[in-house]
């Protein structure tokens, strides 16, 4: 069976997008592998074994076109509401906090908030099949 080790995104700024994924995810450098005209970065935490990838391009100048598909990450949380206070007070402005509702009962609560290249993370509150 394939098993789920990463996904990739691509950065212009490799102290800024370590830095953010730091303050917001808690993620950290689990190796970092240096090519002669690009760099692989893998972030990960103890709470899974899914990295994230930051390809650093070098050279790059120009920003990303991350084109009009609608896609994220998703990362789920003990606590969204206080993940959001969070994310407030360090200045990162996350998206508002929203319920969605599925025949009267919670399916998920949760928020966006969007990296220094524009992608977008949503954070869930960890209920139902958010785990």
């Amino acid at each position: 069976m394939a098993k789920m080790i990463h996904s990739m995104i691509r950065v212009l700024d490799e102290a800024r997008s370590v830095d953010f994924y730091s303050k917001v995810l808690g993620l950290t450098v689990a190796d970092r592998v240096d090519f002669e005209t690009f760099t692989l970065i893998y972030m990960s935490n103890a709470e899974t074994g899914f990295e994230l990838e930051l390809t650093i391009n070098k050279g790059r100048t120009a920003s990303y076109d991350l084109g009009n598909g609608y896609g994220h990450l998703a990362v789920s949380v003990d606590g969204v509401a206080v993940e959001h206070e969070r994310l407030t007070k360090a200045g990162l402005n996350p998206g508002k906090l929203v319920e969605l509702n599925r025949d009267g009962k919670l399916f998920g609560l949760f928020f966006f908030i969007t990296d220094p290249d524009g992608y977008k993370i949503e954070v869930l509150q960890r209920h139902g099949r958010f785990h």
